[in-house]
């Protein structure tokens, strides 16, 4: 280890650094505790963020801040960022939610906390963040061994990805300020740092678009106004949850009292916009137009066995069959239908040659739909 007389420091600046070595164990514990209680706290609250980081100052940096900056500071506990921690977050609005938990949680030092992002002006440069100033307060940890842990300081950093990358970046470069950025570069990289902060503000815009779009959908599928709504993944699986094809699953599988195997219908999404599929009120009336003709290919396929198990999407597959082998569609149409479901096979053009074959003899393959 080196002697602290070779960092070069004055008497105060070695007596911090000798003090900051005889507390390893509280910043250690520091860190534990702030990352363990962020973690809780995101998690409990069912916030997503892209990296929870701590560290603790490393002894050399902590020397050199001292000889830089070592007039500010009289002791250890004047300095607020030997132990740190950063909240990545993927939208601007979440940094404010994280803020609140943290000071539900932490005591902070408003005096020295920062929120560098009201301070950012339009001709300034660079990616701004809001610094907290923190305390552990007894509520969440106390040890008699152990009473600096609740009186030294420590910061939290909360910015979103973009800014992360970009403050990352900016200090690969070198530069801290504008002002030590050379003129010939200045005007290019205060145009990245608008386009990253546009970036960042359309991200949560679209976040909140789709959310506005969500409960209008589940609005409007809870009504029964299915023609009003366009058929993608977030409305499809708001229909799956009226369960629209039980009915007629039910009907199926008393054709053998079967057992009903529930799963999953969400892979027919793909399967219903191939074959033209646009709202939800064209998956209503194809149960209508089909509903019979499903019913008639299930007698067929199920009674005279012993088949006791069905599965829960029977019902939807073979509305879907029908309306393929009704509509003109050929062989090769069917074997993808079976390739999208179950998984490419040579076994399912076999199969779709063989169903066509059958369905000719079916009484709804002979009456208009």
């Amino acid at each position: 280890m080196k002697e602290l007389k070779d960092y070069g420091l004055d008497i105060i600046g070695t007596m911090i650094l000798e003090e900051y070595r005889d507390n390893e164990v509280v910043f250690t514990k520091m860190r534990e505790i702030i990352d363990t209680t962020l973690r809780n706290c995101l998690d409990s609250n069912h916030i997503a963020v892209t990296a929870i980081e701590s560290r603790i100052k490393s002894e050399e940096s902590l020397a050199g801040k001292l000889l830089l900056k070592g007039y500010k500071y009289n002791s250890l506990s004047d300095l607020t960022d030997i132990v740190g921690a950063r909240v990545i977050t993927f939208y601007t609005e979440d940094v404010d939610k994280i803020s609140a938990l943290i000071e539900s949680k932490f005591s902070i030092d408003w005096q020295n906390s920062v929120d560098k992002r009201k301070m950012h002006q339009l001709n300034s440069f660079g990616y701004m963040s809001l610094h907290y100033i923190c305390r552990i307060p007894e509520s969440i940890y106390h040890n008699e061994q152990m009473l600096m842990l609740n009186e030294l300081r420590f910061e939290i950093q909360m910015r979103t990805a973009l800014q992360h990358v970009w403050a990352n970046m900016y200090h690969d470069i070198g530069y801290k300020t504008n002002i030590e950025v050379p003129t010939e570069y200045l005007r290019t990289l205060n145009r990245l740092a608008g386009m990253l902060e546009l970036a960042d503000d359309e991200f949560s815009r679209i976040r909140r678009s789709l959310s506005e779009y969500r409960y209008k959908v589940q609005g409007l599928v809870s009504d029964g106004k299915f023609d009003e709504v366009e058929l993608d993944g977030d409305s499809y699986r708001r229909y799956l949850e009226l369960n629209p094809f039980e009915r007629l699953t039910n009907k199926i599988a008393a054709i053998n009292q079967a057992e009903i195997h529930q799963a999953s219908a969400l892979p027919f999404l793909k399967v219903l916009m191939r074959l033209g599929f646009k709202t939800l009120g064209d998956i209503e009336r194809l149960k209508q137009d089909y509903w019979e003709a499903a019913y008639q290919l299930a007698l067929f396929q199920i009674s005279g066995t012993d088949i006791d198990i069905v599965v829960s999407t029977i019902a939807l597959q073979n509305l879907l069959i029908v309306f393929q082998l009704k509509n003109g569609y050929g062989e090769q149409d069917l074997a993808k239908f079976f390739d999208t479901l179950n998984g490419e096979s040579p076994y399912n053009l076999s199969r779709a040659q063989r169903l066509i074959q059958q369905a000719k003899d079916l009484p709804f393959m002979n009456t208009q739909k």
